[in-house]
Formats: C-alpha cells, structure tokens, sequence
C-alpha cells in the first residue's frame, strides 16, 4: 500500500506521516533524504529527531533510494521515506544525467504489501520562481508528484497540521487521526 503525503514547508506533513507510520503493524524503517548543508538544515533534521522515536531505525538515503526501498520492504512491514522533494533535489546534484524518477516508480510498483509512505512538498501553490533552474526543479517536483500519486493507494494534503484526504484506499486501513 502507497500513502502519499504532501504539504506545504512547515505544513505538518512529516508529522502525520510519522503517525501513519507508528499506526502500521510490523517492522518500520524511516528512510531519510534530507542533508544537513547549513546550519538551519542542520536544526531541522534535529528537530524532527528529537520527536521521532529512538528504537525507530533511520537510514540516511541519497540518489540510491530506488534500490535502497527494494531492499527495505524484504524486511520491513512499513517504510517512511521524507522527503521525495529533497531526494529529487540531491538527484539533480549528484547525478543529473541518471534516469531516477523512472527507478522509484519502478520500485514502487514492487513493493508489494509493504506499506510504502512518501513525503513531498506541494510547492504548486507558490510563485513563479525567477530563476529557469529553479524553474525547472518545480516543473521536475510537480510531475515526480503527480506521478507518485497516481501510484498511491491514498494521499494527503497538510495544511496548517491538519490532513485532507485526496485519495482514499477502497479496502481502507488504520488511520492517524
């Protein structure tokens, strides 16, 4: 099963994902893409430690993630990678001419009856950015994001920590509330 949660910066998405997370039955893993360049990075990744449990396994993912989840999900019942938005951003700077995106939906639709959750941030809702890079990283994150969601079994949208469904399972499942 393939959750979806996307939000805003700061929305909550990473906290009721976590949530969806602790709710599946089985072994879990926290698949993280996240690495700490600045010090306010640095603060955050800390943040989100300090709230996570510490008996919870965290592997540290780069552009590697495709096969990393394919391994995962042999062991693990449930899976949390947070955050796509920042392992599509990594891709783009440590192998830019690598076919990745095709990869994780690949590995995705094999990941069985692991429950697979993904984080990404909307960031449809902002401004044009100025710059064609950034540009074209926002066109690159919007179709990475309707790809996976068309792959979900659901999907959420977080805003102001209060999660909207877009896309329910037809066989449903437990659910943080």
């Amino acid at each position: 099963m393939i959750t979806f949660v996307l939000g805003g910066n700061k929305s909550g998405k990473s906290d009721y994902a976590m949530k969806l997370l602790e709710a599946c039955p089985g072994p879990r893993l926290f698949l993280a893409t996240g690495k700490a360049k600045d010090l306010s990075f640095r603060s955050q990744i800390a943040d989100h430690r300090e709230r996570r449990d510490p008996a919870l396994p965290v592997r540290e993912v780069g552009w590697d993630l495709p096969r990393v989840l394919l391994e995962a999900k042999e062991e693990y019942a449930a899976v949390l990678v947070d955050s796509l938005d920042f392992w599509l951003y990594l891709c783009s700077q440590e192998a830019p001419n690598a076919e990745l995106v095709p990869a994780l939906l690949e590995a995705l639709g094999r990941c069985g009856k692991a429950n697979i959750i993904l984080v990404s941030c909307e960031i449809g809702f902002s401004p044009l950015p100025g710059s064609s890079e950034a540009r074209r990283f926002l066109k690159q994150l919007g179709r990475l994001n309707q790809a996976v969601a068309a792959l979900s079994h659901e999907a959420y949208l977080v805003v102001a920590g209060l999660p909207l469904a877009l896309k329910k399972a037809e066989h449903g499942r437990i659910q943080a509330d």
